[in-house]
């Protein structure tokens, strides 16, 4: 990692950070980060103790990551909002040290636990240093995910581009790694918000003649259907990429629409595999071009298996994924059309309705064609005589009853999908209802 330092040496002044009305500079982070390590020897934490690190993006949290890295040690970023449990969290990644940092100083606090897990312990022996991100756990318990994180880093070993972007994805998150490290080893700007609301990106945007925008087709829907693309001056946008979840055509033509001049990049990328390079096709589709040095892909049985040079060392509660030769199933559905893929949404989010498929992207993609729909999230509900029914959870621009959109839904729809692919039950919601706190679609009750 230490070519990271030296490149930041070589530009001390430069603006590494703009945290909520502070500028941070790369020098500022190489004396942080030393300052973190001593502290860290003060302490007595040592080399491949198991850190959990409590808060969310700001100069100082990476800098104590730097740091806890450079000491090779294991770290587990929680935000706060973190939708595992905190106790559940400690258990699983065997944490000898818990920081909490929601404050401006960062609290230590030494726990009792002894590491067991073999991976760990093999991970802890070789030196490197490393990191534990977690699933959801929204279908059974959490996955904790072990990564050498000298792989990760090693990505970034060519600089990208020097951009100034805002840190949306979050730090628990391996996209939100990725992007601060990303940003960073281009020797960019990271640009921290207080909230992921629609007001708070938008006025960062303006604020600090934000670049680049990474973030999630359900924010972007909140986006092109507010009254923020008049209230805020967002044209130093250059790009937006998204990804975690599938983009309704619908929506990105809204966004298309909404910035004329801004490059749409569809993302990919697993907390288990890394981020892949991805090319969007640029006829203005959901078409897309995955892979990039590090990675290999194929198609088995309309599935997107990849292997990658970065992938995590492994599950450290749960059997390993990872096929005799390396590859991985990503059980994501997808079609094909030369090098392109369209990715169609998880295996498990596809519906059974008495043996027909329903893929909810494409019933979620018909239902926002209609007027006073601001958003909507499709997922099967058990039937003793279907298996399942299709149920609509949507938010509405204007106040409608539930029985009056259900009509307006499956006579309107009708014209375009299969009887059998119709909602049943439609619940009138508020829109955020509809999301997780990673601004990412709720496919459940």
């Amino acid at each position: 990692m230490e070519f990271l330092f030296d490149r930041f040496a070589l530009a001390p002044e430069e603006v590494a950070f703009l945290d909520r009305g502070r500028s941070f500079s790369y020098g500022q982070v190489i004396s942080t980060t030393k300052m973190y390590q001593e502290r860290l020897a003060r302490e007595g934490a040592a080399s491949g103790d198991v850190t959990v690190l409590l808060g969310d993006y700001s100069p100082e949290i990476f800098c104590l990551i730097l740091a806890l890295l450079r000491n090779r040690n294991i770290v587990v970023p929680v935000t706060r909002e973190s939708v595992v449990e905190r106790d559940a969290i400690l258990e699983l990644s065997e944490a000898q040290w818990v920081i909490d940092f929601t404050t401006d100083e960062a609290t230590f606090a030494r726990t009792a636990v002894q590491p067991a897990n073999a991976m760990l312990l093999a991970l802890r022996e070789s030196g490197d240093p490393g990191l534990i991100l977690f699933s959801s756990g929204s279908t059974g318990k959490p996955k904790a995910i072990l990564h050498n994180m000298r792989l990760v880093v090693e990505k970034f070993r060519k600089p990208g581009p020097k951009i100034v972007a805002i840190a949306f994805l979050m730090l628990d998150h391996f996209g939100g790694i990725n992007t601060i490290f990303s940003i960073l080893g281009g020797m960019g700007t990271v640009v921290t918000v207080k909230d992921r609301s629609v007001t708070s990106i938008c006025r960062a945007i303006e604020e600090h003649h934000v670049e680049v925008l990474p973030t999630t087709p359900s924010f972007l829907n909140l986006l092109v259907r507010s009254d923020a693309l008049e209230r805020f001056d967002m044209s130093s946008l250059k790009k937006i990429t998204y990804g975690t979840e599938v983009m309704p055509q619908q929506t990105l033509d809204r966004v298309a629409r909404a910035f004329p001049g801004v490059a749409l990049q569809q993302t990919y990328g697993l907390s288990e595999l890394g981020v892949l390079r991805s090319k969007s096709r640029p006829d203005g589709s959901l078409w897309v071009r995955v892979g990039g040095d590090g990675f290999q892909t194929k198609i088995v049985d309309g599935i997107l298996w990849i292997k990658s040079d970065y992938a995590m060392v492994g599950y450290l509660n749960a059997p390993q994924p990872f096929d005799a030769e390396g590859w991985f199933n990503t059980q994501d559905l997808v079609e094909v059309e030369g090098e392109w893929l369209r990715i169609l949404g998880r295996d498990s989010d596809l519906i059974n309705i008495a043996g027909q498929k329903v893929y909810p992207a494409e019933v979620e993609q018909a239902i926002l064609e209609l007027h006073n729909i601001k958003d909507v999230a499709i997922f099967g509900e058990r039937n003793p005589l279907l298996g399942n029914i299709v149920v609509a959870k949507v938010a509405t621009i204007e106040p409608e009853t539930a029985a009056s959109l259900k009509l307006r839904i499956r006579k309107s729809c009708a014209q375009s999908l299969a009887a059998f692919k119709l909602p049943t039950k439609v619940i009138v919601v508020d829109a955020d209802e509809l999301y997780s706190v990673r601004l990412k679609k709720r496919r459940q009750a």
